[in-house]
């Protein structure tokens, strides 16, 4: 009797890539996602009010960064669901819904600001009415989400990542005194004074914030899902190791990434703004037209066209966030991978949050303040959902057997610790 099998009845693993560029994914989109226009606008202000003052920000907040982002991470691909959904299944009620609605309206917020600065950006580069753009880039953001599935669209957003790569070009078409830089990175001159501490808390709450959590969570699960093969890692040991060298290839590069092109924003501001007098830059738009005249066509065209690369780029990521965070909330069914029909709470969430930031754009509302209050709101609750994450990242009924290692948990905690106290610092700032 033959013993050989029928190549059709027998299942053939899909073989995986190992290469590099292939470990590239949520951490990287998400790493990029950080440098959204809002966050371009920080880092500007910073270098044009504080020159190389600040540089040292973001050597700092990389490691607290790479490790909160693994948390989340961590917690998406082990236990094969977001952060909403295991709020939800082992915490209060009251916590996961004050958790969700403010990041909803923080994220709104969020977008309204950034869809204001690609349109102004867009209006410097080719003229054009601004409130025509804001009405495009809204529904042009929607209608990807909705329309391509995760896989086409997780590529699409991991190439749109090269958008950034401007900010690196800028400073190669500008004199950048190199050994001052690096003195003021490695060696920082703090000033206590009421607006460089200001301006540090706004650095840290750009940099480690709610919706990354949320956003890298659940594209850990879409990339569970989207593998034939793929199961949650507690009840699939033999894909960890694999797996979690991934997501921490991927984590730790997507993170440099995104600090790397904040320290260029930030150096290229203080290397021609802060250096001719020019220290009060409230938007990346208005950083954009101040850089014209002191670094020249090519380096404002670069810096403006960053603004719209990111923009869209971001843009998904923070409704998709709040999507994904709705949808764990309520028990809707949440992916990008599904048709608009078989998700419509999903794909409503999404619509709403673009649209309702569009429309904040028509509005008498100051962009600056509602982004100050976005930022406010961001760094509240960015302390209780780090407090949480680290908590489930220790709990064997969440993670099983892979939980945290004590490293992991160190890196984690120490990032929550320097968020409180940013947070303690921000408040007393405002009150003071």
């Amino acid at each position: 009797m033959s013993t050989r099998q029928n190549p059709a009845t027998v299942q053939q693993a899909p073989p995986h890539d190992d290469s590099w560029i292939a470990k590239l994914g949520p951490g990287l989109v998400t790493g990029a996602a950080d440098d959204d226009p809002s966050g371009i606008a920080t880092y500007s202000q910073a270098g044009a009010q504080f020159g190389y003052g600040l540089l040292w920000t973001l050597l700092f907040t990389y490691p607290l960064m790479v490790g909160i982002q693994l948390i989340a991470a961590r917690i998406g691909r082990v236990s094969g669901h977001g952060l909403a959904t295991n709020i939800r299944r082992h915490y209060p009620k009251w916590l996961l819904y004050g958790i969700v609605a403010l990041l909803v309206v923080a994220n709104t917020i969020n977008i309204a600001a950034d869809i204001s600065a690609m349109a102004d950006a867009l209006k410097l580069i080719a003229g054009g009415n601004s409130h025509l753009y804001v009405v495009l880039f809204g529904v042009l953001s929607v209608l990807l989400q909705v329309f391509i599935p995760y896989r086409k669209y997780s590529h699409l957003l991991k190439w749109l990542t090269l958008a950034l790569l401007t900010y690196v070009g800028t400073v190669f078409v500008v004199h950048v005194p190199w050994p001052a830089v690096l003195e003021h990175t490695v060696l920082p001159h703090i000033a206590w004074k009421q607006a460089y501490i200001t301006t540090v808390v706004a650095v840290f709450g750009t940099t480690i914030s709610p919706y990354l959590f949320f956003w890298q969570a659940s594209q850990e699960v879409e990339e569970m899902r989207a593998d034939p093969e793929g199961r949650p890692l507690k009840r699939a040991l033999a894909q960890a190791g694999r797996n979690l060298r991934r997501i921490k290839i991927d984590t730790f590069m997507g993170m440099a990434f995104s600090n790397i092109v904040a320290f260029f924003i930030m150096l290229t501001t203080a290397v021609t703004l802060n250096a001719h007098g020019i220290t009060d830059i409230q938007t990346s738009a208005q950083a954009a037209t101040a850089l014209r005249p002191i670094a020249g066509e090519f380096a404002f065209m670069l810096f403006a066209a960053g603004i719209v690369g990111t923009g869209l780029l971001a843009v998904p990521v923070l409704a998709g966030s709040a999507a994904y965070a709705m949808a764990g909330a309520f028990r809707w069914k949440g992916s990008l991978e599904s048709k608009p029909a078989a998700a419509k709470e999903f794909y409503g969430i999404i619509a709403a949050s673009t649209l309702a930031g569009v429309a904040l754009g028509f509005t008498s509302i100051d962009p600056i303040k509602a982004l100050f209050w976005s930022a406010v709101i961001n760094g509240v609750i960015s302390v209780p959902i780090m407090v949480v994450m680290m908590l489930m990242s220790g709990r064997p009924d969440i993670m099983g057997s892979l939980v945290a290692s004590a490293r992991l948990k160190a890196m984690g905690w120490l990032g929550t610790g320097v968020m409180l106290l940013a947070v303690v610092a921000m408040l007393v700032t405002m009150t003071g």
